[in-house]
């Protein structure tokens, strides 16, 4: 029998964020691949599930040889730099960072 914290839970979001991720793994290393990379980090640090996805996001970061600290820090300037993310309401300042 699994113990509760061994339980792997699909995350709601998980069929549109491998899409997402095969899209990533299989690109190149754009300004709109790395924001996506580290917001699919953010959405899945500390979930207690969904390990296919967190082992395809860490197999990203080691396809571009970076570290979870550096992706960030590239991020922080791409998102100081121009909007990445188009608002899906008339919203202007809506993020899907959850």
């Amino acid at each position: 029998m699994a113990t509760p914290d061994k339980i792997d839970r699909r995350h709601p979001q998980a069929h549109n964020d491998k899409l997402t991720i095969r899209q990533i793994l299989t690109g190149e290393q754009t300004s709109e691949n790395l924001a996506e990379l580290a917001r699919l980090r953010i959405r899945y640090r500390g979930f207690p599930g969904a390990y296919d996805i967190q082992n395809d996001l860490a197999k990203a970061l080691e396809r571009w040889e970076l570290t979870e600290e550096e992706l960030f820090a590239k991020t922080r300037e791409i998102h100081a730099g121009k909007p990445i993310y188009k608002a899906r309401t008339n919203k202007k300042d809506e993020e899907d960072w959850s």
